[in-house]
């Protein structure tokens, strides 16, 4: 039988201020409505997460905040003056919550990197593509050259990372396989990208593609397969189960399903509920579901997560480097103090 894994996460949206102005983005807000997520607020999530089972806390926040009006004051209103410093604080919350942070957090230069690679089981940032494309007018972070560096830096620094392309933007066929290609060669260079989301546009409202066509299944069953067909076979290719139906890409190829969360939602694409890992079960009868962790089994045996995460990762991950069968937080806790006094 076929093996779907998946990942049991909380969603903690640090800030949606964004210097890129996407024309199909509704998660992004201008000052006075942007906001930098508060330190109580991310505590009570992550507690919410671990006593949910949750193994992933998922950090996601607007590209290069910093460069936007307002920021300072935003920043102030936390307590706060460097958002990398403060990322690097929640991520050490998630691990003394028992949660491995998985950090989206777009384009970063190398030092950016470093600094939050030691609390990360993973990183990562959707590519969407390697067109030059109308909708990423305003966005100058989704230059495709950029892009690719960021990716190709972390592979570098040898951090497991998840990207993706973007379905229903503008893009041609073409521009599809282009940057699965692309993708693909970035792998074969560093042999770090653990999976690859076929993620579909959802058109919103009051965005520039709000009257888009949404991405049909049997063009998402092309791409997923055309994925499968390009990419090497230790790379995952993910779809979005709270977007698309999963059972026709897995057929298709697709074999993870991504983050689900019970806690949160998607902040995303926030009309998308996810389903649960039951009602998934009892909708792909012929495959296996099994949990991972945010990072990938032969990263672990590399070694390749953040080093301050190792402790957390021995007391969750099975002897297949998956997610090992539910334990209460308490136990979990106590495992890890063992691997520290080790």
């Amino acid at each position: 039988m076929h093996l779907l894994t998946y990942s049991r996460n909380v969603f903690l949206p640090v800030t949606d201020l964004c210097r890129n102005r996407c024309g199909y983005c509704s998660f992004r807000r201008d000052p006075p409505q942007a906001r930098v997520i508060r330190k109580s607020e991310a505590l009570t999530l992550l507690a919410r997460g671990a006593e949910a089972g949750c193994s992933e806390a998922l950090f996601s926040l607007g590209e290069s905040p910093w460069r936007v009006a307002g920021f300072e004051r935003l920043m102030a209103e936390v307590g706060r003056s460097n958002l990398l410093d403060y990322l690097v604080e929640l991520c050490e919350l998630a691990l003394e919550a028992g949660l491995l942070p998985h950090t989206n957090a777009g384009i970063l230069d190398d030092d950016g990197l470093r600094l939050l690679q030691p609390y990360n089981a993973s990183m990562g940032m959707m590519l969407e593509t390697t067109a030059r494309l109308r909708s990423h007018d305003g966005s100058p972070g989704k230059r495709p050259d950029v892009r690719l560096d960021h990716i190709a830096r972390a592979g570098r620094l040898q951090i497991p990372f998840t990207t993706g392309i973007l379905i229903g933007i503008g893009e041609s066929w073409a521009d599809r396989k282009e940057s699965l290609e692309a993708i693909a060669g970035l792998h074969r260079t560093y042999d770090h990208i653990q999976e690859v989301i076929i993620q579909p546009l959802d058109p919103k409202p009051g965005t520039a593609l709000a009257r888009a066509p949404r991405p049909g299944i049997e063009d998402l069953r092309q791409v997923v397969s055309m994925a499968r067909d390009i990419l090497p076979p230790e790379v995952a290719v993910q779809v979005p189960p709270n977007l698309v139906d999963p059972l026709p890409l897995a057929d298709a190829g697709a074999d993870d399903l991504g983050g689900i969360s019970p806690v949160t939602s998607d902040w995303i694409n926030p009309d998308h509920p996810w389903p649960g890992p039951e009602e998934l079960r009892m909708h792909l009868k012929g495959y296996i579901l099994k949990e991972r962790l945010p990072v990938y089994p032969r990263f672990i045996l590399r070694r390749w997560h953040g080093q301050k995460t190792r402790a957390l990762l021995t007391a969750l991950a099975s002897e297949d480097g998956l997610r090992r069968k539910s334990i209460s937080p308490k136990i979990e806790r106590c495992l890890i103090r063992e691997e520290d006094l080790a």
